[in-house]
């Protein structure tokens, strides 16, 4: 390799006395795209944050360009060309896309006024760079999960970034607009530009990727050219061994007695004439593609939204409208999908997240709280959980890598004992040990009489879990497959099939 774009040399960094990253040396090519991998709580978070001058190293330095780097903060990280590209996008919707790209340096006018046709124009020189085809007014509200996406890039070529870190970029988009998402990262590294790959999509490292480089507990363990990894290998580098298999075993606990029965939900515009039921024990996944109305259904069975036809079966009892309060005294849980906005309160400590569901389970009476059983129950999901932090009675679960994260939201609704469990996208942006935590934790809730609606993009994890399958398309159930007629090719179909023929 010739000089690269990025050296880090020696990196270590701690939180209250807790290593996170130790003795990082790596170095980042120039035109090049790297891959960088590890289980949550490896440290890649914590060594971009580095980079992108969120934090500082206490060890260790950092060169860009052959330069000296050590920046004190992003606004300097992005005056030296590093741009970070967030799983969270970092964009406020109320607010134009054109207002979005320029919002720290709007063009202006003698007096001091915005220069609105001089914003748009040069927003829309932007826009066709990525060939995003929006009016520079349009509000970011009204795009897509990939078109947002699109606009962190766009942000990133206006400051003529030359390192361009994406992290988890593809959790929240449908499969057309991640292919779109990837021929735009072929251009950028055609253009020299440098491309750090955070993903725990192995297949999309491997193909994206011209470099990887594996953390694990905050070291480097692994690193090279792509072409001498595949994902077994990949795999035993990020867990320190090898892995048999990626799901547990099946075990079917179906049993006869409905928990949970829908009759012609509808909400116009949104889901249409929704039948179903889920018995005790069952996992009945629920798949298909972006927008096809998959959370909007579980929302609306859990009360999050009103539904204006139809009604549930739930505890034995009929109900044309049901509130979230409702839902939970009848032993239902959502974890949604959202976890930092809708499933955590992100300051407050991983304690009092676990008990959020279940307080009146640590109460001493009425409104007072008993901070010791508090904490010794909580103490328990944790570790049965394998959450991984210091102190859970005092560190904040925004500290939490995002497996841990969604551990704590988990362990939050077991603490509540739920007899119905509504699982939106359980998985999504965690590593492949977490998962399988995860998909066992799921298991032994069924083998105990829960019933769990599983909803996932990912076809693999919805066949391997399911007892069997409802497609969704446009809004609509428009099809069912027994486990034992499952069939990728045949469910994938059946999605697009429905969708297209709507469209």
């Amino acid at each position: 390799m010739s000089e690269p774009a990025l050296l880090f040399e020696h990196i270590g960094k701690s939180f209250s006395g807790v290593p996170v990253l130790a003795d990082v040396t790596l170095a980042v090519g120039r035109g090049r795209v790297l891959g960088l991998v590890g289980q949550n709580g490896a440290g890649k978070s914590t060594l971009m944050n580095i980079l992108g001058g969120i934090i500082t190293p206490d060890t260790g330095a950092m060169s860009l360009d052959g330069q000296a780097y050590a920046p004190r903060d992003p606004r300097e990280a992005a005056k030296r060309g590093v741009a970070f590209i967030h799983q969270e996008l970092n964009l406020f919707s109320n607010l134009s896309i054109a207002e979005n790209i320029f919002i720290s340096d709007m063009p202006r006018r003698p007096g001091g006024l915005v220069d609105r046709p001089a914003l748009h124009r040069r927003t829309a020189a932007l826009l066709r760079d990525v060939d995003l085809d929006l009016g520079p007014e349009t509000l970011v509200e009204h795009l897509s999960p990939g078109e947002r996406q699109l606009v962190e890039v766009t942000k990133a070529l206006r400051l003529n970034a030359g390192i361009i870190i994406f992290d988890e970029p593809t959790t929240s988009l449908a499969a057309r607009e991640t292919a779109r998402l990837f021929q735009l990262i072929g251009r950028l590294k055609a253009a020299g530009r440098t491309v750090i790959y955070i993903s725990h999509i192995l297949a999309d490292v491997m193909s994206l990727a011209d470099d990887i480089a594996v953390l694990r507990d905050g070291r480097l363990v692994g690193s090279g050219p792509a072409h001498e990894f595949e994902v077994g290998r990949l795999i035993n580098f990020m867990l320190g061994r090898d892995i048999e298999q990626l799901y547990p075993p099946h075990l079917s606990s179906t049993r006869d007695h409905v928990l949970l029965e829908a009759r012609g939900i509808s909400l116009k515009g949104v889901v249409k004439d929704i039948d179903f039921s889920l018995r005790q024990g069952e996992i009945v996944g629920l798949f298909g593609l972006m927008g096809s109305g998959r959370t909007e259904l579980a929302r609306l069975l859990f009360g999050l939204d009103r539904f204006h036809q139809g009604e549930l079966r739930l505890g034995g009892e009929t109900v044309s409208r049901i509130t979230p309060r409702q839902a939970i005294g009848a032993r239902m849980a959502f974890i949604t999908e959202n976890r930092r906005e809708e499933g955590l309160m992100m300051n407050v400590s991983i304690s009092e997240n676990i008990a959020l569901a279940a307080l009146p389970s640590v109460a001493r009476r009425p409104g007072f709280i008993d901070g010791s059983r508090l904490l010794a129950i909580t103490s328990e999901f944790a570790e049965a959980l394998r959450i991984k932090s210091g102190l859970i009675e005092r560190q904040p679960v925004k500290s939490l890598s995002g497996g841990n994260q969604q551990k704590v939201v988990i362990a939050k609704w077991l603490m509540a004992d739920p007899a119905i469990l509504l699982l939106d996208e359980p998985t999504r942006g965690i590593d492949v040990a977490a998962k399988f935590e995860i998909y066992s934790v799921v298991q032994k809730l069924t083998a105990g009489g829960c019933g769990i609606l599983f909803i996932s993009s990912e076809i693999e994890e919805v066949m391997a879990m399911s007892d069997r399958i409802l497609v969704m398309s446009r809004g609509e159930i428009v099809g069912e497959f027994a486990r034992a007629d499952f069939g990728k090719e045949h469910i994938l179909r059946m999605a697009f099939r429905e969708q297209e023929r709507a469209a």
